[in-house]
């Protein structure tokens, strides 16, 4: 009988519905939209608003909503335990009733519906300051029970502080510039050294709308201390003027400098004023060097050179001095490793989180303390520092994130109200335009300042420290292994060396040496950028880039390949041709030419090697000879290899053969007796020349002669005057003429 009463009991219980589709309190999904004002006062009438939606099967019918406030919350553990058992809360609390509830006759399934609520302050029922539960619900009925029941709710926050604490804390908010690297090594090929973008993707960012633009607009109207990466601003900066975009194999010109020009405006105005921390150039990810790179020769060189150029390019491009004397490790997680390579750099003030640098006291300590060797720890509040790190791009997500964040900070103050202390906001460093939209709002409401006031970074780090909060930096294992597990692979820098290696070898033969050193020094630090955690392979992209940009442009620097050639005699000239098609000059080169068999032939001088020195101009080749003395005969392989004046190799050794071909005495005297008989055939040629000529000449001489006595024939042939007494004696003058 038993057996046959659960057997027939079994397919109607697996034919009821779950607890949770018919009574469960996420039946309904109830957002929260706006709530104003987020921290009322005495007077005020709060308004709730946003959207109920019916995510079960069945329709519900009856439907209401109600507003219900909850206990007063004591303390700041008291408020995250009621944000974790929200969900399974079923209407604990009674609703306000009267005629405060919005109703629908039904919810059908899928269909979203709005409603608002707006109850006079007085109304709530709220007694001390403090911080009350705040829960909207929707109540209704399902087919599968048909009564009034809990079918969603929605928990938020309301602080309650209408008259300022007897002391308020001092709340400094970080608002962050930080992006990915967009800009190349690479120069366009002309003398302006025109910037090539490896994308436009900054445009977007700076465009009404963009992230970057909204960072701007927003914080312009806040008290908050901006924490600058000044790359993006140089980076920026190079839009503002002609600008080349990568486009697969070949470049395409930006068309977004007006976009740039106004971004660049707009913080200029934005930050006056305010306080200005500059990051290390390009934001290097200091726990990367400090777990992978800091036993790579040279990697940490970088650290210094980076501060130094992050000051001057904020002035620069800002016109404001900023402070270059902060570090900010990701998340603000450290430990001894991390605080030496900031240090490194000169930093004093490392800004580190709460969860890292862990207090065990019953309240929340001021967040600067010393923490050895002159360094002070910026420990920011945890809760506070990520409040907006979901997606805030629902209104009712960023609504929660508001109520949780002001209620948290009036927690804070109310933990020791007659204990000034001063608190910091290290937010996510790349928020995105929803997060900023958020974190705005939440620094808004404590406008009033009912329990903090603003200040900035630099008056938080110089606030006297908590006597009991901890100052010991936690221990490397402490490190969490999600971030260990985004840092920079070794690999990375042993690339990032192999760079540096080749770029200091480049720079030493170039006569303007500056025109590739900040482009690719900039690249470097681009290259160890916390901007990459969570995309590696974009990361081993860009170091791959930058690596060859530079070995293509250093191969513009080469020896022209030559053919074999033949050395006749026992001396001749060997020429080896350098070519420069850079668009600068080059100096400081050796072109050394290595004979394997210097027994066979030797070069300039009897030795086995011998070197020149080149300097070419740009664009242009240059000719160099060497003297070869052969010895024997036979083929010798010669080697031609530029070299850098501290002997350092440059670019790839040439080879070639020269075959030495060497003259006996006896062919020498063949080769002199033939020399001989063509300069004596030459004598006679000449000879019979001349004489010809000359015959030539009597005979054109005769023939005038003739001529003049053919056309006067009564003329004498001489025609000088008689002058002797013998001229009247014509047998006188043959007698003369037979003498």
């Amino acid at each position: 009988m038993l057996a046959g009463l659960l057997t027939g009991t079994a397919p109607a219980a697996s034919a009821a519905p779950t607890a949770n589709e018919a009574t469960g309190s996420r039946t309904v999904d109830v957002s929260l939209d706006t709530l104003n004002p987020s921290a009322p006062v005495k007077g005020d009438t709060l308004t709730i608003s946003g959207t109920v939606t019916n995510e079960g099967k069945k329709t519900v019918t009856n439907a209401q909503v109600d507003l219900r406030v909850g206990p007063r919350l004591s303390g700041r553990t008291a408020i995250d335990d009621a944000a974790e058992r929200a969900d399974n809360s079923s209407g604990d609390v009674a609703p306000l009733g009267g005629s405060y509830k919005v109703t629908f006759p039904k919810l059908a399934s899928g269909v979203p519906q709005d409603f608002a609520l707006s109850v006079p302050v007085g109304k709530l029922g709220l007694g001390d300051d403090g911080i009350y539960q705040l829960d909207v619900s929707l109540s209704g009925r399902t087919a599968a029970a048909p009564y009034s029941h809990v079918l969603g709710l929605q928990r938020t926050f309301l602080p309650w502080q209408p008259d300022p604490t007897e002391k308020k804390t001092q709340l400094t908010a970080l608002w962050p510039l930080t992006s990915r690297a967009h800009l190349s090594a690479e120069t366009g090929s002309d003398d302006q050294q025109t910037p090539v973008f490896e994308n436009d993707d900054l445009a977007e960012e700076l465009a009404p709308g963009g992230r970057l633009e909204q960072m701007v607009s927003l914080g312009s109207r806040l008290p908050v201390t901006w924490v600058i990466d000044p790359d993006v601003i140089a980076t920026a900066d190079a839009m503002t003027r002609k600008y080349e975009v990568r486009n697969g194999d070949t470049t395409v010109p930006g068309r977004n400098q007006a976009v740039a020009a106004q971004w660049l405006n707009s913080l200029e105005k934005a930050v006056a004023g305010h306080k200005v921390v500059a990051l290390p150039f390009a934001d290097p990810d200091l726990a990367s060097l400090a777990h992978r790179g800091k036993d790579v020769s040279g990697a940490l060189s970088h650290l210094q050179p980076a501060t130094d150029v992050a000051g001057k390019t904020v002035e620069t491009i800002l016109h404001v001095k900023p402070s270059v004397d902060f570090a900010w490790p990701v998340d603000g997680a450290i430990d001894p490793s991390i605080v030496d390579v900031a240090t490194s750099a000169g930093a004093h003030n490392i800004i580190t989180r709460g969860d890292s640098l862990q207090d065990n006291l019953p309240y929340t300590a001021t967040a600067a303390r010393p923490i050895g060797g002159g360094t002070t720890a910026i420990v920011a509040d945890t809760r506070l520092s990520t409040a907006f790190q979901g997606d805030m791009t629902e209104a009712g997500s960023s609504t929660l994130a508001v109520q949780k964040f002001l209620a948290q900070s009036l927690a804070l103050t109310l933990q020791q109200p007659g204990n000034e202390r001063s608190i910091v906001v290290a937010p996510q460093r790349m928020p995105t335009a929803a997060q900023a939209q958020s974190m705005a709002r939440a620094l808004r409401g404590l406008d009033a300042e009912r329990w903090t006031e603003p200040t900035d970074l630099i008056e938080a780090a110089a606030a006297k420290p908590d006597s009991r909060a901890t100052t010991k930096v936690p221990s490397a294992a402490r490190y969490p292994k999600s971030l260990r597990g985004q840092e920079l692979p070794a690999d990375a820098f042993l690339e990032i060396k192999q760079t540096t290696d080749r770029l200091d070898n480049f720079k030493a033969i170039l006569s303007s040496p500056d025109r590739v050193a900040a482009p690719f020094s900039n690249a470097i630090n681009r290259a160890m950028s916390a901007s990459w955690r969570g995309d590696p392979e974009a990361a081993q992209q860009y170091r791959g880039a930058v690596e060859n940009y530079l070995l293509s442009l250093a191969d513009e620097v080469q020896l022209i390949p030559k053919s074999d050639l033949t050395l006749s005699g026992r001396s001749a000239t060997v020429p080896v041709t350098v070519q420069n098609q850079l668009l600068q000059g080059v100096q400081n080169l050796v072109l050394r030419l290595k004979s394997d068999n210097p027994t066979r032939l030797r070069l300039d001088g009897n030795r086995a090697v011998a070197e020149q020195p080149i300097k070419i101009d740009g664009g242009h080749s240059q000719s160099v000879k060497f003297t070869g003395a052969g010895n024997a005969n036979g083929p010798v392989q010669v080697t031609a290899q530029l070299y850098t004046v501290d002997g350092r190799p440059y670019g790839a050794p040439m080879t070639f053969q020269v075959k030495v071909s060497e003259i006996t005495p006896t062919v020498m005297l063949v080769i002199a007796g033939g020399v001989l008989l063509l300069v004596l055939a030459g004598v006679k040629m000449y000879s019979q020349r001349k004489r010809a000529v000359a015959r030539k000449a009597a005979a054109e001489s005769t023939d005038d002669e003739q001529t003049a006595r053919d056309a006067n024939p009564e003329q004498p042939s001489d025609p000088t005057p008689d002058t002797g007494p013998e001229s009247a004696d014509a047998s006188g003058a043959g007698e003369k003429v037979d003498r």
